[in-house]
């Protein structure tokens, strides 16, 4: 009787030991499909794939280590990235959406549609992104005329809208605001660049044709907008179709060409109405531009390869001031022409005095006599 009762016992225990398993796969493989089928209805709701907590945290603590005791210098740059250039085409391209393909401004308005994304009122002249100047959703696109309808499941609280893509006005935004920030920290020692901001700028021309009016809509904070360009690739030449980078890659990296319309000043004034002429602005520009690209150099030393290289450099524009060639050959006929007359001077030189020369051999000749009488 009890070795049938053990026998019973270990057979119970091993039907539990192979159920575990197959309990433990049935539950796995059910959160699996719940996962799948939240990822479908996020896709289907927002058109993309929902960005994490922790991803989104990990691009708003970017950056944060750095603090104001660890930056030696920094300087606050507004540009204005023209759409129509070709650099900037990747920003523009493809107007309407092609599969995954999409281009800047649909992201913006489909995460600004689902209330995905803060976005805060466009101030002439000054940026603030609190709570305050958080710009409503409605309100936005009844003042730019968008035609929407509310999305299924808005709430007050959680307002979210439905807009066509051919109501969406891609071909209108043709030119973007960029805040960018050039500062140098001593924790990394090095120069980088940093896109603090991003407003979308409407072209509007009125009923009757003329030139189209700019109207900046609103601030998106890079930092909120991030973890969704990360994830939206792009090809930037036409020589090579393949996506090979995202837009964020294309923002980090400075791959775009704006021109500086502002700089962060005391007076808070634009570049225009610091130079009305302008060719004057131009000039500035440029310098500014200038100071930027140079500040890096500034902070090393050079080494010897650079020395050589700028001492070249000088020798050559003071050949070309002279009238002469910048080539290497002329540089080493000019250093050797005074060689030779250095040469020609001494053999004059000796021509002219050949008295000297004959009383020191005799002196020599004397001296020897002299030593040779001793012995």
């Amino acid at each position: 009787m009890n070795n049938i009762l053990k026998r019973l016992t270990l057979i119970s225990a091993a039907l539990m030991m192979l159920s575990v398993p197959m309990m433990a796969q049935q539950s796995s493989s059910t959160l699996t499909r719940r996962s799948a089928a939240d990822k479908a209805r996020n896709r289907q709701e927002t058109g993309a794939p929902k960005v994490s907590d922790r991803l989104q945290a990990h691009y708003d603590d970017a950056g944060k280590s750095i603090t104001d005791a660890d930056r030696q210098w920094m300087r606050v740059i507004y540009r204005e990235i023209d759409l129509d250039k070709d650099k900037n085409a990747p920003l523009y391209f493809p107007e309407d959406k092609i599969g995954d393909q999409e281009n800047l401004f649909r992201i913006i308005m489909r995460l600004v549609a689902n209330n995905q994304l803060p976005v805060y009122e466009y101030l002439d002249g000054r940026e603030i992104f609190t709570d305050e100047y958080r710009v409503k959703v409605r309100d936005l696109l009844d003042r730019f005329h968008i035609i929407y309808t509310d999305a299924k499941g808005s709430t007050e609280k959680n307002p979210r809208f439905n807009i066509e893509e051919s109501d969406v006005p891609t071909t209108e935004v043709l030119s973007y605001f960029v805040i960018e920030r050039w500062e140098f920290d001593t924790r990394h020692n090095r120069m980088r660049t940093i896109v603090e901001a991003i407003c979308p700028v409407l072209h509007r021309s009125g009923d009757f044709g003329g030139e189209a009016v700019k109207y900046p809509m609103f601030w998106i904070k890079y930092s909120d907008l991030r973890p969704w360009l990360s994830q939206q690739t792009i090809f930037t030449t036409d020589d090579n179709n393949l996506p090979t980078c995202s837009y964020d890659d294309f923002f980090n990296l400075t791959m775009y060409d704006g021109n500086i319309y502002k700089t962060r000043n005391l007076r808070n004034k634009s570049m225009m109405q610091l130079y009305p002429d302008p060719d004057d602005m131009r000039r500035a520009q440029d310098s500014i531009q200038a100071r930027l690209d140079k500040f890096e150099d500034k902070l090393w030393v050079p080494d010897r390869e650079d020395v050589i290289a700028d001492r070249q450099k000088r020798d050559n524009k003071e050949v070309a001031s002279a009238g002469g060639h910048t080539d290497e050959t002329s540089v080493e006929a000019v250093v050797e022409e005074p060689a030779k007359t250095a040469k020609r001077s001494t053999k004059r030189s000796s021509k002219k005095h050949p008295k000297v020369k004959e009383t020191k051999t005799k002196t020599q000749s004397s001296a020897t006599r002299s030593v040779r009488r001793r012995k």
